[in-house]
């Protein structure tokens, strides 16, 4: 259904999905996504099979910093509502709302990348753990590496909205792609849960 029609605004509730253009990217989101699941799930299978192949490098437990990993996890966390909170002023067709809190979903995200290139580089100049020192460092970095990657293209996506559709108001066509890049963004932040409860808590705690 196309939703109910806000007259004094001129949209539907749910712009987002209001067309089949919509829907159809709503529902091909889901299939990329299905797809994005089996790949995480394979870098997690893969650093749960070699997390305990250290050979003569640094061990989990004597590296891991949980107060900076903790620092990140609420930077990520707090991003992730401040899109839903941005999603709610695109429904209510608040469009400067709408930009001020994905602007700030950008900064925080921005500031999750900065601290794990911080944390990375810790790891390789004063651990010396480069990526193949050991089993555990090489699929270490290439979990937390690639979801590293999918917030970088997560924020460009965004900053790409933004700058894009920055004096366009909400409309029927960009509504769908602001709302999925929203989507897209909480399965990072999901995605950074099971990492910091497998990698990091499970890391320190053994």
């Amino acid at each position: 259904m196309a939703g109910h029609v806000d007259t004094s605004k001129g949209l539907p509730s749910h712009p987002e999905r209001a067309t089949l253009e919509g829907k159809n990217k709503f529902l091909g989101f889901w299939f990329f996504l299905g797809g994005e699941t089996i790949l995480f799930a394979t870098f997690f299978g893969t650093y749960l099979g070699l997390r305990s192949g250290t050979a003569d490098g640094p061990l989990p437990q004597d590296i891991f910093a949980l107060p900076l990993v903790f620092i990140m996890t609420m930077l990520l966390l707090t991003s992730s509502l401040t899109s839903v909170i941005a999603m709610a002023a695109m429904k209510k067709n608040k469009f400067g709302a709408m930009k001020l809190w994905m602007w700030i979903t950008v900064l925080l995200g921005l500031g999750f990348l900065g601290f794990e290139i911080y944390e990375f580089y810790e790891y390789v100049h004063h651990y010396e753990l480069g990526f193949s020192t050991s089993a555990f460092a090489s699929s270490f970095y290439s979990l937390v590496g690639l979801h590293g990657a999918h917030v970088a293209f997560g924020l460009s996506w965004i900053i790409t909205l933004l700058i894009r559709y920055n004096r366009s108001g909400i409309t029927l066509t960009n509504a769908p792609k602001f709302y999925v890049a929203s989507l897209y963004w909480h399965f990072i932040d999901v995605v950074w849960v099971f990492i910091f409860t497998v990698v990091y808590l499970m890391g320190v705690l053994g």
